[in-house]
C-alpha cells in the first residue's frame, strides 16, 4: 500500500508543470495574436503597394527624394524638421500632396491648402512609393464616395465626431496656437474619406472601429447634401453660428434703431 501511495506521488511531481509554462503560453498566444493581427493589417492596408507597378516606386521613390527627402529623409525616416513617414500608407500621402499642403511652403502652425504641385500620376507614384515601405491606409474604394449613404445617419455621426471643430456645417473653426479646422466646402469625397482614415494635423485618427467604412460614407453624403441644398432659414452668414448671428444683429439691428431715432428726432425738431 505504501510503495503505490508512492508511486503516485512521484508521478504527480513528474507530471508537474514547470513554473514558467504559464508564461511561456502567454507569450506563445501574444505571438500568434500580434502576428495575426499584423498579418491582416498588411493585407487590407497595403492593397496599392501590392498593385502599384515597381516602375510607379521606382518614379515615386526619385519625386521624393527630389522634392520631399529635404524635410522627411532620404528613405523617408523623417528628420528633426518633419516625422517619418514610414507606415503612414498611400491614402495620407494622397490626401497631403493632392490637397497641396505638401510640401509645405514654410513652417508654420500647420500645412495650409495651397495649389497643388503635382499631376496626379505623380501623386500616385508618390504614394506607391511610401506605401511600398510599409503598410499603412490605402487609398479608399471607390464605393464609399458615392455620396450614396444615408444623410441622417451621416449627419448624426458628424454632429457627435467632427462638428466640435469644423462646426456643424462644415465651415471650419479656429482652434488653438493659430491652428484651425478647415472648411470642407468644396473638399472631394475621396480627400475627406483619406482624412478621416489618417488623421491629418490636429484631426484624430477614426478608424474602421470608429467609425466604419459605411459610416464615413454616410458623413460624406451629408456633406455633399448641405453643399448641394441651401439653408432652410435663409442667409446662412457663412454657417459660422450664433457669433456671426449676434454681430449681424448688433451692427445692423442696433444701427437700424440709432437711425430710427434720429430721424424721429430730427422731424420733431
Amino acid at each position: 500500500m505504501r510503495e503505490t501511495t508512492h508511486k503516485n506521488a512521484r508521478k504527480r511531481k513528474t507530471g508537474r508543470r514547470h513554473p514558467l509554462a504559464t508564461v511561456a503560453l502567454i507569450a506563445i498566444g501574444l505571438g500568434l495574436t500580434g502576428g495575426a493581427y499584423a498579418a491582416f493589417n498588411a493585407t487590407g492596408s497595403s492593397a496599392d503597394a501590392a498593385t502599384s507597378s515597381s516602375s510607379d516606386v521606382a518614379s515615386g521613390k526619385k519625386l521624393f527624394q527630389a522634392n520631399c527627402a529635404t524635410c522627411h529623409g532620404l528613405e523617408a525616416q523623417g528628420t528633426d524638421e518633419a516625422p517619418s513617414l514610414i507606415g503612414v500608407g498611400a491614402a495620407a500621402v494622397d490626401f497631403q500632396v493632392g490637397t497641396g499642403r505638401m510640401p509645405m511652403a514654410m513652417q508654420g502652425p500647420q500645412a495650409e491648402q495651397k495649389p497643388v504641385q503635382f499631376t496626379q500620376k505623380e501623386i500616385d507614384q508618390l504614394a506607391a512609393y511610401v506605401a511600398s515601405l510599409a503598410p499603412g491606409a490605402a487609398i479608399p474604394d471607390e464605393r464609399y464616395l458615392d455620396g450614396n449613404g444615408d444623410a441622417a445617419k451621416g449627419a448624426e455621426l458628424f454632429r457627435v465626431n467632427c462638428a466640435m471643430c469644423h462646426n456643424v456645417a462644415g465651415a471650419g473653426g479656429a482652434l488653438t496656437q493659430g491652428k484651425f479646422a478647415p472648411s470642407l466646402h468644396g473638399v472631394t469625397a475621396r480627400h475627406i474619406y483619406e482624412a478621416m482614415i489618417t488623421g491629418p494635423q490636429n484631426m484624430p485618427v477614426f478608424n474602421d472601429r470608429n467609425i466604419t467604412p459605411e459610416g464615413k460614407r454616410d458623413i460624406i453624403t451629408y456633406l455633399q447634401y448641405i453643399q448641394k441644398n441651401p439653408s432652410p432659414g435663409g442667409f446662412e452668414l457663412g454657417s459660422l453660428g450664433p457669433v456671426a448671428e449676434g454681430l449681424f444683429i448688433w451692427i445692423f439691428g442696433l444701427g437700424s434703431i440709432v437711425a430710427l431715432t434720429v430721424w424721429i428726432t430730427a422731424k420733431s425738431n
